[in-house]
């Protein structure tokens, strides 16, 4: 009826016991209105409307709070009349003001936590245009603040998640929750957290495997795939990639043409120069296949811009610098100019092109202006990683190799 909430958002017994000064000591001075001392049977039945255990006051444990069944039917208890009575008790008793509060918001919160199981619908509807709606990337925002924003999100869908719900309830909030967790991984993998952006990834994975669309498990799979490609471990990239592209399948998708993308990364950088041109080629020819939709500009989309970023990074790699510039030039033109991560990116990758035709100073400085042009929440992670690579692979008498390590160092 009146039972206080355990979980961090509800208020425990121990606090509202404190809110209202009721200690054993107390106990015994409990006056009633009359001014007669109040008798714990009456303190007792106050404390069972609340749902206050009665070890709180000092009193025994009622048959209820040691696992024994109740004697009184919970039909009774929920009698209206006898509710009244102990709200009156409650007062009466010295439970007023942040008390009679506490109750009140208790049970405020019960009925609208009813409320929104009858409204369900409603809410499936808000956290599908949510996940759209982050979806769209960062527009500007730090990589930090939109992680700040989604977490705060799941916090709201939490309570969803745990109700009970239909079958169709259960496969929408597990999309949602798939394409959710899958972008705070995403975010978490451009900030250099590639142990926890795999952590969300795995939880990304489950969701969208139980919500039973295999396009947002591959796409899943091929993000994931982009920790390890960008963090050291290549082949094991090019594993979760190839698992990704056999779940997309044979049709057009976009996680299709991501997947076969990373892949194309992945297996260049291990060296295995066959299978990334054939990855490359297979993305392209998914790419050209794709509808406007498949093409839209998000994190779940595969657009010409994304496409491109992609293929530079692999035909950098593969040393195809011809093909690789071709690449950077249309990533660049089709970039937002907001997307300020992005574009430092593809001139990194114009830098190591540089540095492999021999222009090694050029490089240098190419890297420089890109890494140091970055506000500083952006010169962390990803960014910071391959400005470290290609600083390695300049030799120490390269010029302009030390401003490079310079920002580096200070990140300034």
């Amino acid at each position: 009826m009146f039972a206080l909430a355990h979980d961090e958002g509800g208020l425990s017994y121990n606090r509202l016991g404190e809110a209202c000064d009721i200690r054993p000591e107390r106990v015994s001075r409990m006056a009633k209105g009359d001014g007669t001392v109040t008798s714990l049977p009456v303190l007792e039945r106050v404390c069972d409307g609340l749902g206050i255990p009665g070890i709180c006051l000092g009193l025994a444990p009622r048959p209820w709070e040691t696992g024994a069944p109740s004697a009184t039917p919970p039909e009774e208890e929920d009698d209206p009349m006898k509710r009244r009575s102990i709200l009156r008790g409650a007062l009466v008793a010295g439970l007023a003001g942040p008390g009679l509060a506490a109750a009140l918001t208790t049970t405020r919160t019960e009925i609208d936590a009813a409320l929104t199981a009858h409204d369900r619908a409603v809410g499936l509807d808000h956290w599908e245009s949510t996940a759209e709606r982050y979806g769209h990337g960062y527009h500007g925002q730090a990589p930090a603040d939109v992680l700040t924003d989604l977490l705060a999100e799941f916090g709201e869908l939490r309570p969803l998640l745990i109700r009970p719900g239909t079958d169709r309830d259960r496969t929408i909030l597990a999309h949602v929750t798939g394409r959710m967790a899958g972008m705070v991984a995403v975010v978490l993998h451009d900030l250099g957290q590639h142990r926890e952006s795999h952590h969300w990834s795995a939880t990304a994975a489950r969701a969208a495997e139980r919500s039973g669309d295999r396009d947002l498990h591959a796409w899943v799979l091929a993000r994931e795939a982009m920790v390890p490609l960008n963090f050291g471990a290549p082949a094991a990239a090019a594993g979760l990639a190839d698992r990704a592209r056999q779940l997309a399948g044979d049709a057009p998708s976009a996680a299709g043409a991501l997947a076969a993308a990373v892949a194309a990364r992945a297996h260049a950088m291990t060296g295995d120069r066959e299978h990334a041109l054939k990855a490359v080629a297979e993305a392209e020819r998914t790419a050209a296949r794709l509808s406007p939709q498949q093409q839209t500009d998000t994190w779940f989309g595969y657009p010409a811009q994304k496409h491109h970023v992609h293929l530079s990074q692999a035909l950098t790699h593969l040393g195809e610098t011809r093909r690789a510039y071709e690449a950077q030039r249309a990533a660049l033109r089709l970039t937002r100019s907001p997307s300020v991560m992005t574009r430092a990116l593809v001139t990194i990758d114009e830098a190591m092109c540089r540095a492999h035709d021999g222009d090694r100073e050029e490089a240098a400085r190419i890297a420089t202006r890109a890494y140091g042009s970055l506000p500083a929440p952006y010169r962390t992670g990803l960014t910071r990683t391959r400005a470290t690579a290609l600083y390695r692979s300049l030799p120490h008498d390269c010029p302009g190799r030390d401003g490079l390590a310079d920002l580096l160092t200070t990140g300034a």
